[in-house]
C-alpha cells in the first residue's frame, strides 16, 4: 500500500512532490522520501511522518522533475536507509511492489561490485538499471539509452512493480512503468504526474491515462509517449475523472468497504509475500523474536483479542492446536484483564488487534508481563501502542483500512495466524516438509482464489437482495468454519442492522433450533473437510424447519444442491484455508444485504473503527 508520485513540468517540483504525497498518507506508510532531478540527482528521504521529511528539504531546492515515495515496510524494517527512493549512481527509483527473484539478482550484482545499502528489494532495480545503462559499475559512458536500460531491466525482473525513475544523465524525462500495481498518469498543462493513486494529484488535474500491465512511459514537458516491452508505441485514450476527492480515495467504488473486499487479493498477498518458501516448506517471520527452543518449550498459547479479532484468533486456535499441536485459549480482552488466569514463562500470549490501540487489548497483554510470559503483537498499524508492549510485533501489512467493518485486516490476520502457526509446527517437528510444503503452495494460491469469487459477487448479491428484509439471520459451522459463522453474523448486524447468529453446527439441538421457522435465513459454511457430512446433517435438521438455507460450498460439489436453497461457490483449497475464501463470500453477502437496505455502511451507527475506552 506504499504510494508513489512523479512530476515533470515547468514548476518548483518538491512542494508539488511534497503535497501529493500528503494526499497519499491515508494508505499508510513508516517513511517517506523525493528525489530531485536538478543537472543531478538530490534525495532526501527519513523514517517517520511527511512532516519529518519537510524538516530535512533545503530551502532552495531546486528542480522540475522529481519522484516520491511513502513507504510500508515489506522488505527490510522501517529505517531511512530502506526508504525510497533508491539510488545507483546518477539514477533514481522508488517502486511499489514486490521482486521475487531480487536475491539472486542482488547476488550477481554484488559480484559485480555494487555496493547495497538496504535490505529491500527495490534496491535491486536501481543497480540493475544502471548496469543496463552503463554495463559496469565504474563506467561513465552509455552502452544503451535510458529507456531501453529500463526495458531490459523490467524484461529480467519478476513480481510486482510500479516504478518511476529518473536519471541525471538524462535531465529532460522521467520514465515510468507498471505490473500488477496501479500506476496512472495525470495530464496537466504542459505537466505530467505518474502516481499510484489519482487522489495524489487530484487538485492538479483530472485528465488522466491508466496505465495497463507490462506498459511502460516516457514522461517529458512536451508529451507522454507509451510503450509495451518489446519497444512498440501504444496508443492511450484520455480519460477525465470526475470524482471528488473522497471519492477518489475509494477508487471508484461506492463505498470504502467495497474497495477494501477487492482488495483482498492483494492484501493477502503483501501480508505474506517474502515470508514463506515452498521449496523447502519453511516460513521466515523475522520480527518474532523466538528461537526454535523457545517455541519448543511452549506448553500454551492464550490468545487476546476483541470483536472480528476475537474471531480470528478462534481460527487461530484450531490451527495452533491441530498443526502445532500446542493447547490454546481464546479470551476476549476485556474478561481477561478481570480474570485470574494460570500462566507462567511457558505460556505464549498473543494479542491481535486491528489498529493497535484496542484498550481492553492492551490492559491484557500489560497483565501479562507480570506472569513472565512471552508475547507477541499482531497488529495491521506501525508504530500503534501495542508495539511497545509486546516482545515481538507481527504487522499484518493490510493497508489502512477506513471501512469500520474489518475486511482485508481481518484475511490479513488469518494469514499471520497460518504463517505462525506452520512455523510453530515445523520447528516443533508436528509436521514434515511435504505437509508444509502443500499448506504454503496452497496458500500462495489463495489471493487469486478470492479475485475469482469477486468475479463472481453478482451471484452474491442477487441472494443478499432476496433476502433483505428479513428480521433475522443464522449462521452455522462446524470446526474451523465455526469463527467464519460467528464473523458472518458480526458483518452482517454491523453494517446491516439484522440481528444475526453464529452457532458451531452441533450446538443446534441445545437452543437454536427454537428459534429457527418457515422461512428463517440460515447461512451454513458447508466447504468440503472431514466435518462435511457432520455440517450436512445439520442442514437436514435445519431444512426440516423449513428454514431457506444458503450454503457455503466448494465449486464443484453439486451434492450440496440437493439439500439447500441457494449455493454460493467458492474455489477448492486444502481444508485448513478455507476460511479465507467462505470469509470473503460472507462479507460480500453483508455488504449487499446492508447496500439493498439503504444502511451507511463505511460508518454504521454506534461504532468506531478503534475502541481506544474501555
Amino acid at each position: 500500500m506504499c504510494g508513489i508520485i512523479g512530476y515533470v513540468g515547468n514548476q518548483e517540483v518538491a512542494p508539488i512532490i511534497v503535497d501529493c504525497l500528503k494526499k497519499l498518507e491515508y494508505r499508510g506508510y513508516d517513511s517517506a522520501g523525493l528525489t530531485v532531478l536538478n543537472g543531478k540527482i538530490e534525495t532526501y528521504k527519513t523514517v517517520g511522518k511527511i512532516k519529518e521529511l519537510e524538516k530535512i528539504l533545503p530551502k532552495d531546492l531546486k528542480g522540475n522533475i522529481g519522484i516520491g515515495h511513502t513507504r510500508w515496510a515489506t522488505h527490510g524494517v522501517p529505517s531511512t536507509i530502506n526508504s525510497h527512493p533508491h539510488n545507483s549512481g546518477d539514477i533514481s527509483v522508488v517502486h511499489n511492489g514486490i521482486i521475487e527473484n531480487y536475491l539472486p539478482i542482488k547476488e550477481r550484482l554484488q559480484q559485480e561490485g555494487y555496493d547495497f545499502v538496504s535490505d529491500t528489494d527495490t534496491e535491486v532495480i536501481a543497480h540493475l538499471l544502471h548496469s543496463k545503462l552503463y554495463g559496469s559499475v565504474d563506467s561513465k559512458s552509455k552502452i544503451s539509452s535510458f529507456i531501453e536500460a529500463l526495458r531490459s531491466t523490467l524484461k529480467e525482473i519478476e513480481g510486482s512493480y510500479a516504478i518511476t525513475t529518473v536519471c541525471s544523465s538524462e535531465p529532460g524525462m522521467m520514465l515510468a512503468a507498471r505490473k500488477d500495481s496501479p500506476l496512472i498518469i495525470g495530464i496537466g498543462d504542459n505537466e505530467y504526474y505518474a502516481a499510484s493513486d489519482v487522489t495524489a494529484f487530484l487538485s492538479h488535474t483530472k485528465d488522466v491515462v491508466f496505465v495497463d500491465d507490462l506498459n511502460l512511459v516516457m514522461i517529458r514537458p512536451e508529451g507522454a509517449e507509451f510503450f509495451d516491452l518489446d519497444g512498440n508505441v501504444l496508443k492511450k485514450e484520455k480519460t477525465t475523472i470526475d470524482w471528488d476527492i473522497e471519492a477518489a480515495e475509494k477508487a471508484g467504488y461506492e463505498h470504502f468497504m467495497l474497495k477494501e473486499i477487492h482488495e483482498q487479493a492483494t492484501s493477502v498477498h503483501d501480508t505474506f509475500s517474502g515470508k514463506l518458501s515452498e521449496l523447502d516448506g519453511s516460513v521466515n517471520l523475522e520480527e518474532l523474536k523466538m528461537s526454535n527452543e523457545e517455541i519448543r518449550n511452549i506448553e500454551r498459547i492464550e490468545i487476546i483479542a476483541c470483536g472480528t479479532s476475537l474471531n480470528a484468533g478462534l481460527v487461530g486456535k484450531y490451527l495452533f492446536e491441530n498443526v502445532a499441536g500446542i493447547h490454546t485459549d481464546v479470551d476476549i480482552g476485556s474478561e481477561f484483564r478481570y480474570s485470574n488466569p494460570i500462566m507462567d514463562e511457558n505460556t505464549l500470549s498473543i494479542a491481535i488487534t486491528q489498529s493497535g490501540e484496542t484498550a481492553d487489548t492492551l490492559a491484557a497483554i500489560r497483565s501479562c508481563r507480570s506472569y513472565d510470559c512471552n508475547t507477541i503483537a499482531i497488529t495491521n498499524v506501525v508504530g500503534s501502542s501495542i508495539t511497545r508492549d509486546a516482545n515481538s510485533v507481527i504487522y499484518t501489512r493490510a493497508g489502512p483500512e477506513i471501512g469500520v467493518a474489518a475486511t482485508k485486516t481481518f484475511t490479513a490476520q488469518l494469514v499471520t495466524l497460518y504463517l505462525l502457526a506452520i512455523r510453530f509446527a515445523r520447528a516443533r517437528g508436528m509436521i514434515d516438509v511435504n505437509e508444509a510444503k502443500d499448506l504454503l503452495v496452497n496458500l500462495k494460491r489463495v489471493p487469486g482464489q478470492i479475485q475469482t469469487i469477486l468475479n463472481h459477487r453478482d451471484t452474491i448479491r442477487e441472494c443478499a437482495e432476496m433476502f433483505a428484509k428479513e428480521r433475522d439471520y443464522f449462521f452455522v459451522g462446524r470446526h474451523l468454519n465455526y469463527p467464519i459463522a460467528l464473523e458472518g453474523a458480526l458483518k452482517l448486524k454491523e453494517i446491516s442492522y439484522i440481528h444475526a447468529e453464529g452457532f458451531a453446527g452441533g450446538e443446534l439441538k441445545h437452543g437454536p433450533l427454537a428459534l429457527i421457522d418457515d422461512g428463517t435465513p440460515v447461512v451454513a459454511i458447508a466447504t468440503k473437510g472431514h466435518v462435511y457430512e457432520k455440517i450436512l446433517s445439520n442442514i437436514k435438521e435445519i431444512k426440516a424447519r423449513e428454514a431457506r438455507v444458503i450454503a457455503v460450498a466448494n465449486e464443484d460439489d453439486r451434492e450440496i444442491e440437493k439439500y439447500v436453497d441457494w449455493v454460493l461457490r467458492v474455489p477448492a483449497t486444502n481444508e485448513l484455508l478455507s476460511p479465507l475464501l467462505s470469509t470473503v463470500v460472507l462479507q460480500l453477502l453483508a455488504y449487499y444485504t446492508a447496500l439493498a437496505r439503504g444502511c451507511s455502511i463505511d460508518k454504521p451507527k454506534n461504532l468506531a473503527k478503534s475502541v481506544t475506552v474501555e
